[in-house]
């Protein structure tokens, strides 16, 4: 669809790249490895099991080149045919016969469930934060609208004055601001949002700057109670949904992108769970999306808003962002990878570009803080540890944790495209 509406490069010669990185293979990196030698599942299915793991059983060592001679088929296979090659024909048989055949917990997918997905186009959530119109994805990822919300209701503060001195860290008291901020739009986030093709997600109410102004004078500068409880956007009357859990999704990828026109692209993609559901077939890794549904389609406070339902997608946390000045031109591309986490590595990496003037590295560097309306996260190994006591003494319950995000971004200042890439995973800044 992208490509269609906007490509300018035949559909063919886009997969070059890619067919000779299969062909050619990777080196197995030290998070490759860690992850391939603590996964209790990759060796359950054959194909997967025979292309992560050496024949006596053992995870391919750092260093061992892996090349995918079966992906780089599929990516041929696609760039002759066209996108309906996935699904149709013999890549959509392969797929519906490795989900049915799975030895464990096998699907129930047929050729006519391949046949009748859809690419969806779907409008931006945007809103003005200073004097920046910030946009990302809307409805069914819950990433937009909550990132969004969180500088919204920062937007009240003066967040330029709490700057960090240079090189530091926030204060405990910016940080108890930040994620008081984070524990409001989680608490709408966990009730309203869901597929808008079958919820009606009150997206506009969500947004609405008046709304999110309220939001903000529910923040205390003392000690904070356990939960936020969502809020009442646009609705004259009862919601009759009820708040849903978390998933744990950390399969995930984000790329970063702005030409020589200034064209810009923010791209998260996932597979939901780490290896997916670690089904493989002609190369490639079958996802888990299901699991971003909620688990239990009600609880003890009614039905869920996102409950399975068939033909309908699942709630995200994806926040591929794109900023703009005043005249319009894109001034910042950003997104991670990270689960529900994503949603505060990016507030947070907005905040440091954009209110505190902090170059896009720096700002992606800064240690990471979260809170999903319940323990504030701490990123390990940081100087952000030094906070812990004064949080605590501010309310929060504390968890230090390891934050493996993928931050990507691009900032344009005076005509100059300047890149960062998370050192926390294997990314890295390009320019042509």
């Amino acid at each position: 669809m992208a490509h269609r509406e906007n490509g300018k490069l035949p559909w063919k010669d886009l997969f070059e790249d890619a067919i000779k990185l299969a062909d050619d293979g990777f080196l197995v990196s030290e998070r490759l490895y860690g992850l391939v030698s603590r996964d209790k599942y990759l060796k359950t299915f054959g194909p997967t099991a025979d292309y992560f793991y050496d024949p006596a059983g053992s995870p391919w060592p750092v260093g061992h080149r892996l090349v995918n001679k079966d992906l780089a088929a599929t990516f041929r296979l696609i760039a002759e045919q066209g996108a309906d090659a996935l699904y149709n024909g013999p890549l959509a048989e392969a797929i519906v016969r490795t989900v049915n055949g799975a030895s464990k917990n096998p699907g129930r997918l047929t050729l006519e469930d391949m046949k009748q997905y859809k690419a969806v186009k779907r409008d931006p959530v945007c809103l003005f934060y200073r004097q920046w119109l910030i946009c990302g994805m809307g409805p069914p990822s819950s990433g937009g609208i909550s990132t969004l919300q969180i500088l919204g209701i920062l937007q009240s503060f003066d967040l330029a004055a709490m700057k960090p001195e240079t090189g530091g860290i926030p204060t405990a008291e910016t940080v108890h601001l930040i994620a008081q901020a984070s524990r409001l739009a989680f608490a709408d986030r966990a009730i309203y949002i869901a597929d808008p093709d079958f919820i009606p997600v009150p997206t506009a109410g969500m947004l609405d700057p008046g709304y999110l102004e309220l939001r903000a004078r529910e923040i205390v500068p003392g000690k904070i109670g356990d939960k936020a409880v969502p809020g009442m956007p646009g609705l004259s009357g009862s919601w009759n949904f009820a708040p849903a859990g978390e998933s744990k999704g950390i399969s995930t990828t984000h790329v970063s992108v702005i030409d020589g026109d200034g064209n810009a692209v923010s791209m998260t993609s996932s597979i939901e769970n780490a290896f997916g559901s670690r089904l493989m077939t002609n190369g490639f890794l079958l996802n888990n999306q299901l699991t971003d549904f909620s688990f239990r389609p009600e609880n003890q406070s009614g039905p869920i808003a996102n409950a399975v339902g068939a033909g309908k997608r699942p709630r995200s946390s994806m926040a591929p962002t794109l900023v703009f000045d005043s005249d319009g031109k894109v001034v910042m591309a950003i997104g991670s990878p990270g689960g529900s986490n994503i949603i505060g590595y990016v507030a947070k990496t907005l905040i440091a570009a954009l209110d505190w003037d902090w170059d896009i590295q720096k700002a992606i560097d800064l240690p990471h803080f979260t809170s999903r309306n319940g323990p504030t996260d701490l990123e390990k190994g940081t100087t952000l540890m030094t906070l812990k006591l004064k949080l605590q003494a501010l309310g929060h319950t504390i968890r230090i944790r390891d934050m493996t995000s993928g931050l990507h971004g691009i900032r344009v200042r005076d005509g100059k495209l300047y890149g960062g890439a998370d050192p926390r995973r294997e990314g890295v800044a390009l320019g042509d």
